[in-house]
């Protein structure tokens, strides 16, 4: 089963500061529909205007993943880690027992684009961490490239949660086959391009659900990049 989420019917607001689209109920935004999907709780599309940010705000009991597409994040938190978050990096912070954090946009004079997820972990009360990795993007071109994993293999950042995450960026023509093991779910967000999954489309924006498929067959339509959830 292939379930579509369109990225057009994706909760969206505008702040001025910030340009956010919701996949799943998020803050103000609330959609009995789309709340999450297994353990994968939000993916939001952020552009985050020069200069401004998120200020200092808590969070607990949450994994939390940082994907930039283009510009830099600078981020600050209560565990005395700072960094800049580059198109490239993954960025893994489990918020376990409670962590402030802040976010802002690196650059005083270009535009942010992130996409943050948020993954809930499998127990309750981890210690809280960070991690962050560089990748060679080049790795991701033409195959899936594994960004997070519960054991940190091919240098993911590790996840407390029985999920992979895996990226991809997609020549036009090209296309590649993913089986998930038995028992398992999919779910894949579009960021560029058009594919079709199966046979069915998806452009930027789109989500979709994959449950009981025992192959995916991914074909770029054109210059494409995603993201694939591999889900308990």
């Amino acid at each position: 089963m292939i379930i579509v989420r369109k990225g057009r019917e994706r909760g969206h607001l505008n702040h001025g500061w910030l340009d956010t689209y919701h996949t799943f109920s998020f803050a103000g935004y609330y959609d009995p529909r789309h709340v999450r999907f297994r353990s994968l709780r939000v993916i939001n599309e952020d552009r985050v205007a020069p200069g401004q940010g998120f200020p200092p705000h808590d969070h607990r009991d949450m994994e939390i993943i940082t994907v930039v597409l283009e510009g830099a994040l600078e981020h600050k938190d209560s565990m005395g880690n700072g960094s800049i978050i580059r198109a490239g990096d993954i960025q893994r912070m489990s918020a376990g027992t409670g962590v402030t954090h802040s976010e802002f946009n690196a650059s005083k004079s270009e535009l942010v684009h992130l996409l943050q997820i948020w993954v809930h972990p499998d127990q309750l009360g981890y210690e809280p961490s960070y991690e962050q990795q560089t990748l060679p993007v080049e790795e991701r071109r033409g195959r899936l490239q594994l960004l997070a994993s519960p054991d940190g293999a091919d240098k993911s950042v590790t996840i407390h949660q029985d999920v992979k995450l895996y990226t991809s960026r997609l020549p036009q023509g090209k296309s590649l086959v993913y089986d998930p093991r038995r028992g398992r779910h999919a779910w894949l967000q579009m960021i560029e391009g058009k594919i079709y999954v199966n046979d069915v489309a998806l452009v930027a924006g789109d989500g979709t659900a994959v449950s009981e498929v025992a192959t995916l067959r991914i074909q770029a339509e054109s210059e494409s990049e995603f993201l694939l959830f591999d889900l308990a």
